[in-house]
């Protein structure tokens, strides 16, 4: 039986030759992806490895101690220490080698210096301060002494765990609070449209206080490289997690897709580079010092040394500063959503 023109198959055919002569579009008819798809990743990235390196090595290249604070018992040896060393350290008179060493255990100051006889003196460090800081106030020290012809003794009056030789336990807890607080609120910046803005704040502060205990029971009790108190220690973790946590949404809510370099800039990069753990924040250039202590990471590393090994003495500041920048920071993100509501509802 004959197939009838114009049946389907014969219009299939049709059409299928159709498409094969008909011509494809020219590539370059195809829309280009805009420069910016190209350059923004590229030139963030640029960014991100140039401040890491110029921070973390750049810091560290040529340390000098500015105005590092050490009690020299009186009446005549802190003029002498001040002449002899400049702006090099700060001192402070104290009436005895007691009082001295008081004010050493007490965090006012990272060295006492007294006299120990004719011709002696006596260098109590804190080793707890960190290894660049000590060494730069023994090299300082002791060239005095050398050139008044006198004999030092060194003592570590306050001396770094053991399990913490070099004096870095503190700064890498601190790291990776910070890094898992960033990584918590990078993760709530995409769950606007999956969870309320009260849930996703009970999802930051929530998470921070398991970090915050996870990090502090694993230096602390579990391997023993942070004798701090594990309360007050959990609580500095969990207000530091809480402060990065906060921080990156914040960041990421009012920036867009800058918002998480600017906050990898911020804490992990600047931050952590200025804490003060690894180079001493007396050794640090001036910029450096001046938002060492206002940065989440900084604020963190005092607060964990002062209550590892100075009985929590200088603790205050630190904690308030880490509360500021998690309230401030979730205080922002309900202004914004607030004022978002208020522009829809007048927008209907």
């Amino acid at each position: 039986m004959e197939t009838p023109i114009g049946s389907a198959p014969e219009r299939e055919q049709t059409r299928a030759t159709a498409a094969e002569r008909s011509p494809r579009p020219h590539r370059a008819a195809r829309r280009r992806p805009p420069v910016r798809a190209w350059l923004q990743p590229a030139v963030i990235a640029l960014i991100v490895v140039a401040a890491f390196v110029t921070c973390y090595i750049g810091l560290q290249r040529d340390p000098q101690p500015h105005h590092v604070p050490i009690a020299v018992t009186a009446p005549h040896l802190p003029g002498e220490i001040h002449q002899a060393l400049g702006d090099s350290v700060d001192v402070h008179p104290a009436a005895d080698a007691d009082a001295a060493r008081r004010a050493l255990e007490n965090h006012d100051v990272v060295a006492a210096l007294s006299t120990d006889g004719p011709g002696r003196l006596r260098l109590e460090i804190a080793g707890a301060n960190g290894t660049s800081t000590t060494s730069a106030v023994k090299t300082l020290v002791g060239a005095y002494a050398h050139g008044a012809g006198l004999h030092i003794t060194t003592e570590d009056a306050v001396p770094l765990t053991r399990f913490d030789a070099r004096g870095l336990a503190g700064f890498y807890m601190a790291f990776g609070v910070t890094l898992a607080g960033f990584v918590l609120g990078s993760n709530a910046v995409g769950l606007a449209g999956l969870l309320h803005l009260r849930h996703r704040f009970w999802l930051l502060g929530g998470a921070s206080l398991a970090i915050g205990t996870v990090a502090a029971i694993i230096a602390g009790p579990v391997l023993g490289a942070v004798p701090a108190p594990v309360i007050p220690l959990i609580l500095t973790l969990t207000l530091l997690a809480a402060a990065a946590a906060f921080t990156t949404k914040l960041l990421g809510t009012y920036l867009g897709p800058i918002g998480l370099p600017v906050a990898t800039l911020l804490l992990l990069t600047v931050g952590n580079a200025t804490s003060g753990a690894t180079i001493g924040a007396d050794l640090l250039p001036t910029a450096a010092r001046a938002v060492s202590a206002l940065l989440p990471p900084g604020a963190a590393v005092r607060a964990i040394t002062d209550l590892s090994y100075f009985d929590g003495s200088h603790v205050a500041a630190p904690v308030v500063t880490l509360a500021l920048w998690a309230v401030v920071a979730a205080l922002l993100l309900g202004l914004r959503a607030r004022l978002t509501r208020r522009r829809t509802a007048t927008a209907a």
